[in-house]
């Protein structure tokens, strides 16, 4: 089974970088600090994606199964 997926709304997000310091394990930035998001949010790492979402000042992150 996989895990689920963390999604970035684009048009919101104005890479401020607080994703990838809260979830390093999957977010990674672009040479202008939007953020890359490459694999699945495990069941470990759903408190970190939960916390990454909450953080982000524009609301751009969005968690989908």
């Amino acid at each position: 089974m996989s895990g689920q997926r963390l999604e970035v709304d684009w048009p919101s997000c104005q890479a401020r970088g607080l994703c990838h310091e809260l979830l390093p394990e999957i977010v990674a930035l672009d040479r202008w600090g939007y953020p890359l998001v490459h694999g699945d949010v495990t069941p470990e790492l759903v408190g970190a994606a939960k916390a990454a979402m909450k953080a982000c000042p524009r609301n751009a992150l969005r968690l989908r199964a």
